[in-house]
């Protein structure tokens, strides 16, 4: 398959609580957009605590200086024709309004608010994160001992609680192929 390369690309960032889904719709969205020829990245917290911001802990500060070493990576990504798949738990409006800014100098931007209620992602718990939260076992843990502020305006919301994980990612995946189309 030919490549169709974008002289520039987007970034579409995720966000939500832990365990809402937001990784596995940028993964379904990247490997539709790969079958069809586009570069994608997506980079997700787990991803990036492993690599770039190994060590970095949970305080808000410390999770917002990870937040934006994700966007100059993100923006960097983008501005080479990649379509890059954010997938951040990034709980503070502020922060996002950060990355945001840093990322819209030079591509566009697209938040997507992957909704699904803190009951539950309780109840789905895929990593048994919750469990230990609930315990004490972690701290400064998001929807537990730390806030989740949802986004006043995203540009998109993905209800995982109504929507199968096909139709979600059939949603975003169309959004971000009619952005690419609006931009030509």
């Amino acid at each position: 398959m030919e490549a169709r390369c974008l002289e520039r690309g987007l970034v579409v960032w995720l966000t939500g609580l832990p365990g809402s889904g937001k990784t596995t719709i940028a993964e379904g969205v990247a490997e539709r957009l790969r079958s069809e020829g586009f570069k994608v990245e997506v980079l997700d917290g787990d991803w990036a605590r492993a690599t770039v911001s190994e060590g970095s802990g949970f305080t808000r500060e410390e999770r917002i200086r990870h937040l934006k070493r994700i966007a100059w990576i993100a923006r960097l990504l983008a501005r080479n024709g990649v379509v890059v798949l954010c997938s951040f738990v990034s709980p503070y409006r502020d922060a996002r309004r950060m990355v945001r800014e840093i990322v819209e100098e030079e591509v566009p931007f697209v938040e997507v608010y992957v909704k699904a209620s803190l009951e539950e992602v309780m109840r789905r718990d895929p990593k048994g994160l919750y469990k230990k939260a609930l315990k004490g076992e972690i701290k400064h843990f998001t929807g537990v001992s730390d806030p989740y502020e949802p986004p006043d305006s995203p540009d998109l919301v993905i209800d995982t609680e109504r929507e199968s994980v096909e139709e979600s990612v059939d949603r975003l995946y169309r959004a971000v192929i009619n952005l690419i189309k609006l931009r030509g």
